[in-house]
């Protein structure tokens, strides 16, 4: 007996057949590393990205230190330099040689707030430095060395330092400019200072108008005239005075035009001085006011000099000088041979005249004890 074939109906899909997989066939997994391989790739990553790191310090640490030559070329960068690397060969000086009143006020500044202002310097091939601003605070440092022994305190200096090479005439200039500020560089000192830049061999003025001219640029018209005139005096009489930078404005212009009226005043004036060793300031200052008929202008250019005032057995201290704080602002005392003299901001004039008597008459009788 024969079989029956059975057919069953399959309903077969139209449009294109997806594509199938065998049954129980899956995509093969991902390789699995082994935990040398893993450890290796690991540490190439963490090196690779020290590496970046690095690279990234390095060139930032690249930058600084192109800012910091830079800077340190325009001499804007502050050094602790050693006092006894400083020399003070290259300029003259502004200051005329000998005691220096104030000073003693900058030290007391300095050893109680530390130097605000630092001075400047130039460096020089052989390792060592010359001084181009900051002559007081260089020796306020020098001065409290010596009185202390403190050489980790006052052995070395904060200085703005630049490098070799700026031209004579420019550092001339900014020892000029900054010192125009102080309100007692007088004006013999500046004379003094055009008289000695036009003899230094290495600028290139020779004439002292002219070196007033450069040097003093900054400074109003009228100010440069003045210099001019103390010019006459400081190369007529500067060697024969012991206080030229005390001489003021007007004593000063009419010593100069004296100078030029009368043959042989010179002569005379270094003859009164001469030998006289030990006189104060007032009384160097008497004898050029007589000279320049600022007290005596009966007195004829031809006629003898007065008699001159006796000399102190001992020499006098030139000037003492301090600030003090009012309720008014910060006033200044200065005390001279014949003089005592206070600066405040305050009109005396509106003071009762005998309430001001009584009152200078008790402190100087507090001052005798």
């Amino acid at each position: 007996m024969s079989r029956k074939r059975r057919m069953f109906d399959i309903d077969l899909p139209e449009g294109p057949v997806p594509e199938t997989f065998p049954a129980g066939k899956v995509s093969d997994p991902p390789a699995r590393r082994g935990p040398m391989a893993a450890a290796i790739a690991e540490t190439a990553d963490a090196t690779r990205e020290r590496q970046e790191v690095e690279a990234r310090i390095r060139a930032e640490n690249d930058n600084l230190a192109h800012e910091h030559v830079r800077l340190k070329r325009l001499g804007l960068v502050l050094e602790l330099v050693p006092l006894d690397r400083i020399d003070m060969y290259k300029l003259v000086r502004d200051r005329k040689p000998g005691p220096d009143d104030q000073l003693a006020e900058l030290k007391a500044s300095i050893a109680d707030l530390g130097l605000s202002n630092p001075i400047r310097l130039e460096a020089r091939a052989d390792g060592r430095f010359e001084l181009i601003q900051g002559y007081r605070r260089l020796a306020a440092f020098g001065e409290l060395l010596a009185e202390t022994g403190d050489s980790e305190t006052w052995g070395r200096i904060p200085a703005a330092v630049s490098q070799p090479g700026e031209d004579l005439d420019a550092l001339y200039r900014k020892m000029v400019d900054e010192n125009l500020v102080r309100k007692d560089i007088s004006f013999a000192e500046m004379a003094l200072l055009a008289l000695d830049y036009a003899r230094d061999p290495g600028t290139r003025v020779s004439d002292p108008e002219k070196a007033v001219a450069l040097l003093f640029k900054s400074a109003g018209y009228q100010k440069r005239s003045y210099i001019r005139a103390f010019i006459a005096v400081m190369e007529r009489l500067g060697g024969a005075l012991l206080y030229p930078q005390e001489i003021p404005r007007a004593l000063g212009l009419a010593l100069a035009r004296r100078l030029e009226e009368v043959p042989g005043l010179v002569q005379m004036i270094q003859s009164e001085l001469k030998g006289w060793d030990n006189r104060a300031i007032m009384d160097e200052l008497a004898v050029l006011r007589r000279f320049a008929g600022e007290t005596a202008e009966e007195a004829g250019a031809g006629e003898a000099p007065a008699p001159r005032p006796a000399r102190p057995s001992k020499p006098a201290r030139a000037r003492t000088s301090f600030q003090f704080d009012r309720a008014e602002g910060r006033g200044k005392c200065v005390a001279a041979v014949g003089k005592l003299e206070i600066q405040l901001d305050r009109d005396f004039t509106t003071i009762d005249r005998r309430q001001l008597e009584l009152a200078v008459r008790l402190m100087l009788d507090q001052l005798d004890g």
